[in-house]
């Protein structure tokens, strides 16, 4: 993996609703996001690895429900933010995805692709908002330290590939 690209999943039963959130994500992010999608869980777990960085699961799913998936995405890598996508509106299930630790829950329908494509940026924007909030900067000035320090391990390690 670059260190620009993000690794996504998604993971639904539903061939159609995946192609056209892949698609739309796509469109959004460009090539700075590198879309996976899978029809069930265990093709998903079979690629899950410290690399994945987010997973978009539906909870009802035939096999493994997106629950037991994510349990065992986290024990493959806790680092990786989960995103649940579900029809159903129980709230109980909700509340257990966050247990588990989903990063967030949400119900399709209307505004579920605008809900998305906010979550995902909210991650991708991350590290840009914990440098700022940690060094007190703004964050034109965070991006430019990013940007920054990017362009030098770059050269640094273009420089070690020449000699």
């Amino acid at each position: 993996m670059s260190t620009s690209t993000l690794n996504l999943f998604i993971v639904d039963d539903n061939k159609l609703t995946a192609t056209d959130l892949k698609y739309y994500l796509q469109n959004r992010f460009g090539d700075g996001i590198n879309i996976t999608t899978f029809n069930d869980g265990d093709s998903c777990l079979k690629k899950v690895d410290k690399e994945t960085n987010v997973v978009i699961l539906d909870y009802q799913m035939d096999g493994k429900n997106g629950l037991e998936t994510l349990k065992l995405i986290k024990d493959i890598n806790p680092k990786t933010e989960v995103i649940m996508l579900s029809g159903n509106e129980d709230i109980g299930i909700a509340i257990e995805s966050f247990r588990m630790g989903a990063t967030d829950y949400v119900t399709k329908g209307q505004g579920a692709l605008t809900k998305l494509n906010s979550l995902v940026y909210h991650i991708i924007t991350a590290p840009i908002r914990i440098i700022a909030r940690e060094f007190g900067i703004s964050k034109f000035m965070a991006v430019f330290l990013a940007t920054f320090v990017a362009v030098g391990v770059a050269t640094i390690i273009g420089y070690n590939l020449m000699k």
